[in-house]
């Protein structure tokens, strides 16, 4: 019987360290979601007290089906008892089930930055975990700086470690702060840790300076830790931390340990880590392991010779295992089987060899060359399949629209931007004409397609804009460079949809996107 590794997701927390990377709440919600969906088995939500996101992801967590919420902190102060903490009561007060403090676990370190005696090191650990157990959440202790903490002074790192697993602590994680180790050091430096603290409650946190945050995290596996900690698509400060889209199929599929996922959830590992990078407006990595999408892309030749005769001769896994797909390049055969997929997700059912197939893969590829991206923008791919296939009804047309913006001083002497909106429509044969200002041109457009349709579809009050993002294709052109807007939609029963749109134009393709949204809610709620 193959044994349990545990899944510690902490995207929300060391993910937001990232140069560049700066999570909305909103982010942090739907991020959490995704990683309940998917079967982590702990996210890490933040560290409260920290900062105004970190608490307001807290004071309204989503609520999660399958993962632990925990909450991240430091032991408590020295010169305080962990009673009287206010770090610790952050902590508590966060609600979270499962709350990881971190501590040090090297003497060096103590000695540089805490300027404490490494027995009153002893004391925080233990009187900060016994206060969380004393609570009834689940402690878990990172023992930051671990790994080189162990090479100095392995007596007084051990000691750390069993400090924290004798206070009542469930995962006793070891760090490897600096990314600086190899997995033969890990390896063996576990082998000696578990003689002290059952694997059954260690895990292992490791950083990728060296790039070995994976190879590092799979050694520390075999060597006998229970618990691993990552980030999605390896997120975090300086190169990142481990990352779990590798580690997760490498878990699974390579070395035979369950985890909380199923195999049928690991087949939504793809769009989990590329919905990540919609969320941060970035390009997904298309050589990364597993989920990118030239991981299993094939460009002509020899290769392609061979794989008709043996797929598996330049592939490890099955592409589908991961929700990923094999690509041969510059062929209509790549992609048909990801659009069956998606279409049997929308209730339709057609054969891969179907001509509609064919039609859509080209459809798709042709509208992929002029910016558009669909795979974090299902609404508007929805749209674009049922206008192909079937009809998608004409709920309104839009005549013209004109949006103007005026920056000026105002009587008071400050300087104003306003925005106005013009635009002109029909709706069952009756022409309307509406103007609205707006907090930006985008806002005005949206304010006033709402005014005009309002009146024939009252659902579309229902609806949120809860997210806007513009990405620029072709930075090479300048200011004329062509823009993706991609808005993310929601209502008051908690759906969220996506949509996009692709224009020279910013203001057109905002309108795009925005005509797809509203177009979809009326599709959705008919």
């Amino acid at each position: 019987m193959s044994e349990r590794v545990y899944l510690y997701d902490s995207t929300l927390r060391d993910g937001a360290q990232t140069r560049g990377v700066d999570f909305t709440v909103a982010d942090k919600q739907a991020i959490a979601r995704e990683l309940d969906k998917l079967g982590i088995d702990t996210i890490e939500g933040g560290f409260p007290g920290a900062n105004p996101n970190d608490d307001m992801f807290f004071a309204d967590a989503p609520k999660l089906k399958h993962a632990t919420l925990a909450a991240f902190g430091m032991t408590r102060r020295t010169g305080r008892s962990a009673e009287n903490d206010p770090g610790l009561a952050a902590l508590l007060d966060s609600g979270a089930p499962s709350i990881c403090i971190v501590g040090k676990a090297s003497d060096t370190q103590i000695e540089k930055t805490l300027d404490i005696s490494k027995k009153e090191n002893l004391r925080m650990v233990s009187e900060s975990l016994q206060h969380v157990v004393k609570k009834k959440r689940e402690a878990l202790f990172d023992a930051e700086h671990f790994f080189d903490g162990y090479k100095s002074n392995p007596e007084y790192a051990l000691e750390v470690v069993k400090t924290a697993y004798d206070a009542g602590c469930r995962w006793v994680v070891l760090c490897d702060t600096n990314g600086g180790s190899l997995p033969h050091e890990i390896e063996k430096i576990v082998k000696e840790v578990v003689k002290h603290v059952p694997g059954s409650h260690l895990g292992v946190h490791c950083h990728n300076d060296t790039e070995n945050a994976v190879a590092n995290s799979l050694a520390a596996v075999r060597a006998g830790v229970r618990q691993v900690q990552g980030t999605l698509n390896g997120l975090g400060e300086r190169c990142g931390n481990a990352n779990l889209t590798s580690i997760i199929p490498t878990l699974m599929l390579k070395m035979g340990y369950k985890t909380g996922i199923s195999m049928e959830k690991l087949a939504h590992l793809t769009e989990v880590s590329h919905l990540l990078d919609d969320r941060l407006n970035r390009a997904p990595n298309a050589h990364a392991a597993y989920v990118g999408s030239a991981a299993f892309a094939h460009k002509g030749g020899l290769h392609v010779s061979a794989m008709a005769k043996d797929s598996t001769s330049y592939e490890h896994i099955n592409p589908a295992l991961v929700g990923n797909e094999r690509a041969i390049l510059v062929s209509d055969k790549s992609g048909k089987s990801n659009i069956t997929q998606r279409l049997a997700k929308m209730g339709i059912r057609l054969a891969s060899d179907h001509p509609q197939i064919a039609r859509l893969v080209s459809e798709v590829k042709e509208r992929e060359t002029q910016g558009y991206a669909y795979e974090g923008a299902e609404a508007s791919f929805e749209l674009l399949v049922r206008g192909l296939l079937e009809r998608v009804p004409e709920y309104f047309t839009v005549h013209k629209f004109r949006v103007l913006d005026e920056r000026r001083w105002n009587a008071k002497r400050q300087l104003v931007t306003v925005s106005e909106a013009t635009i002109q429509l029909e709706v069952d044969g009756e022409e309307i004409m509406t103007v609205a200002e707006g907090n930006g041109p985008v806002n005005a457009l949206d304010t006033a397609l709402r005014k005009a349709l309002v009146k024939h579809y009252p659902k579309v009050k229902d609806i949120t804009l809860t997210d806007y993002k513009v990405r620029i294709l072709t930075p090479q052109e300048g200011t004329k460079a062509l823009t993706r807007v991609m808005i993310e939609s929601r209502d008051s029963k908690g759906h969220i949809w996506n949509t996009i749109g692709v224009s020279p134009n910013i203001i057109d393709a905002s309108f795009n996107a925005l005509n797809d949204s509203i177009t979809y809610k009326l599709l959705t709620s008919a």
